[in-house]
């Protein structure tokens, strides 16, 4: 590892000379690529020479104690930094071991967020709406740009489906693990008795793409136009500026009706239907080597209850990593650090357990 570990630092040193190089700098694509690698390796190499740095204080600190002759308290100083500096590098090796993990190719990418009300009728759809907000505020504390691409609102203010982009460092990276059945425990609003109601809303995190990443032939496409509907709205049924997108090969299917205009409707339609083609292909091939592996890849299934909120006691209970937290006002308001950090943590101990067995 700490051979690799110097090949790297070497690299970084390369490629911060060449940034500096005027005609490098006059080529924006060259440029542009070689500071994405600079970013990726400085963590790395800084935690590197974090490492190399302990390294060097116990190695002085144990010649000294070899050298002998030292006095009582100078010896039992320099015993304290030869433990220290011991301890410390065993923490640094941990910690390059994470970041020398192979990383997602799509961590760094924007998101399309899907959330779908499932059993539970109305109430579903006031909880869709729900984490609609929570993953907004979410967004907003992260300094990232929220756009709205499709809402299917119902009468009481709920959504039967929404689906939003969220553009920011690392958006991928933090809510890939939200894909999946989201459990609610609550009495509704609709409900005069009091009773607790059990209701469920799908997640989908789809990293966005761009048509280089996905290649779209417009003759698998039958697009279909529409007036739009839902809960109100002075555009709602007078024109026909809804769209229907159906990719003929895979049978997805895709509508926005959120804008006025047909063609910026058809503009975000195909936006989603690029992710939900790269996300299919994405299962496709975790799902190959899930079955080579015989171990399963990747927390996207979306038909696995991930996580329930439970209100009447003010609890989220992530099912699976076995987390519970007592603060659910917080975590509806956007407050998701705790819940996404213990999730990243928990894959990268899976990913280094799986590298340590092959």
């Amino acid at each position: 590892m700490f051979e690799k570990l110097k090949e790297v630092e070497q690299r970084y040193e390369s490629i911060n000379e060449k940034l500096m190089d005027p005609q490098v700098i006059s080529d924006n694509e060259q440029y542009k690529n070689l500071m994405k690698e600079y970013k990726y390796l400085t963590p790395i190499v800084e935690k590197f020479r974090e490492y190399s740095a302990a390294k060097a204080d116990m190695e002085e600190a144990r010649e000294m104690l070899d050298a002998g002759g030292l006095e009582h308290d100078f010896r039992e100083m320099v015993e304290e930094q030869l433990t220290q500096s011991r301890q410390a590098m065993e923490t640094f090796a941990g910690e390059l071991k994470i970041l020398l993990l192979p990383k997602d190719p799509n961590d760094e990418k924007n998101v399309i967020v899907e959330i779908r009300g499932g059993a539970g009728g109305d109430e579903a759809a006031l909880f869709a709406n729900s984490l609609y907000r929570m993953y907004s505020m979410y967004a907003e504390r992260q300094g990232w740009k929220t756009e709205l691409l499709n809402g299917n609102q119902t009468e009481l203010g709920g959504f039967k489906e929404v689906s939003f982009s969220l553009e920011g460092e690392g958006a991928y990276s933090k809510l890939k693990f939200e894909s999946g059945v989201h459990r609610v425990q609550r009495v509704p609003e609709t409900e005069a008795a009091g009773r607790i109601h059990t209701s469920t809303v799908t997640v989908a995190v789809l990293p966005e793409v761009e048509d280089v990443d996905v290649q779209i032939d417009p003759g698998d496409l039958q697009i279909d136009t529409y007036r739009s509907g839902g809960a109100g709205g002075q555009h709602v049924n007078k024109t026909e500026s809804a769209i229907r997108i159906t990719h003929l090969p895979t049978g997805i299917v895709v509508e926005c009706q959120d804008e006025r205009s047909q063609y910026k409707n058809k503009d975000k339609a195909m936006k989603i239907l690029r992710s939900r083609i790269y996300e299919a292909k994405l299962a496709e091939q975790n799902e190959k080597i899930a079955s080579e592996r015989k171990l399963q890849v990747g927390t996207g299934n979306r038909s696995e209850r991930i996580r329930t909120y439970n209100f009447p006691q003010g609890r989220v209970t992530d099912h699976r990593i076995g987390l519970t937290l007592y603060r659910i006002e917080a975590i509806m308001d956007g407050d998701l650090d705790e819940l996404i950090d213990a999730l990243i943590t928990f894959d990268q101990a899976e990913k280094l357990n799986s590298s340590q067995d092959e």
